[in-house]
């Protein structure tokens, strides 16, 4: 059947809306520039085993996606990784933070939006450039992005002015070494001006591998988006001071120039007609909290609501 969805954006908000539409009769097309699905749900094999560079972690406090992860537990696709985080301060002493339980998943993150992905019809290193020629698209992705997709068209002008939510950009440097000599979980950091946040990949992912991974803040990455490689040494000097460390055996640094979304936003996605088509939006950009769970509950909602509205 030629679909009469195309959504663009194959990480985990674009997914979930697209098996709602196929599990519905719905044709759909999923398409991404791509290598493989993700999104900002990324991870990248180092030293033979694949470590996560964008999300660190996801919650639960949904239940349709608590059902989700369920499934995923039960097969040894995601596992509980911890409930408590350090939080690390210039001149203080460390504390400890419990809240919710953090998830992670063995094999990546990564992992579990090929899990959901499975089945449905998928065009990776698709390159669009221009809203897709359909009666429904469906732009899973961020505002920025989004925006460059939409046509210069009178029609399209209330979509505009709701795709304005902007993006901080943030950096994320895994380093490895010979040996663990720390002892967290995860740490957030206050008051640094390189690193914001620190991720035990290795307890996170359950094989206790030596690698960190750490996250800069968005004024550190800004400057280093051009020349995002300049950025790891001065990273890894800042990770090692934070944490007292020896210098790593690897490191690896990835540029991501549209991180995450500012603001606030309850609407838990975009649904509007342009012209003679309907076009949409869902994402982690849209709902209360920026969160892998949100990404997944704005897909999941949005893609039920167009099954009523074709159906």
């Amino acid at each position: 059947m030629e679909p009469s969805v195309v959504v663009v954006g194959a990480g985990l908000s674009g997914v979930a809306c697209a098996r709602e539409l196929a599990a519905a009769g719905v044709a759909v097309r999923l398409v991404d520039r791509g290598r493989r699905v993700g999104g900002r749900m990324a991870s990248r094999r180092l030293d033979g085993r694949p470590v996560d560079l964008g999300a660190s972690y996801f919650t639960v406090t949904d239940d349709g996606f608590g059902a989700v992860v369920t499934d995923w537990q039960r097969r040894g696709l995601a596992t509980p990784w911890t409930d408590t985080f350090t939080v690390l301060e210039a001149g203080a002493a460390p504390e400890t933070k419990t809240g919710p339980v953090r998830w992670g998943a063995p094999g990546g993150l990564r992992s579990l939006v090929e899990d959901l992905a499975d089945g449905l019809e998928v065009e990776l290193g698709s390159h669009v450039e221009a809203l897709p020629d359909a009666p429904t698209v469906v732009l899973a992705m961020p505002d920025p992005q989004a925006v460059r997709l939409l046509p210069d068209d009178p029609s399209f002008a209330a979509v505009r002015r709701r795709l304005d939510r902007d993006y901080e950009p943030v950096l994320a440097l895994s380093a490895r070494w010979p040996g663990r000599t720390w002892d967290l979980d995860g740490a957030f950091v206050n008051g640094d001006d390189t690193i914001a946040w620190v991720a035990d990949d290795g307890r996170r992912r359950g094989d206790d591998a030596p690698v960190l991974v750490a996250h800069s803040t968005p004024a550190f990455a800004q400057p280093h988006l051009d020349d995002p490689q300049a950025a790891a040494d001065p990273m890894t000097a800042a990770l090692r001071d934070l944490l007292g460390l020896d210098e790593p055996v690897e490191t690896y640094l990835h540029r991501w120039s549209i991180a995450r979304p500012t603001g606030e936003r309850e609407d838990p996605y975009l649904l509007e007609e342009a012209g003679d088509r309907l076009v949409a939006a869902c994402g982690d950009g849209w709902g209360p909290t920026s969160k892998v769970e949100t990404a997944w509950v704005s897909g999941s909602a949005l893609g039920r609501e167009l099954v009523r509205r074709l159906g």
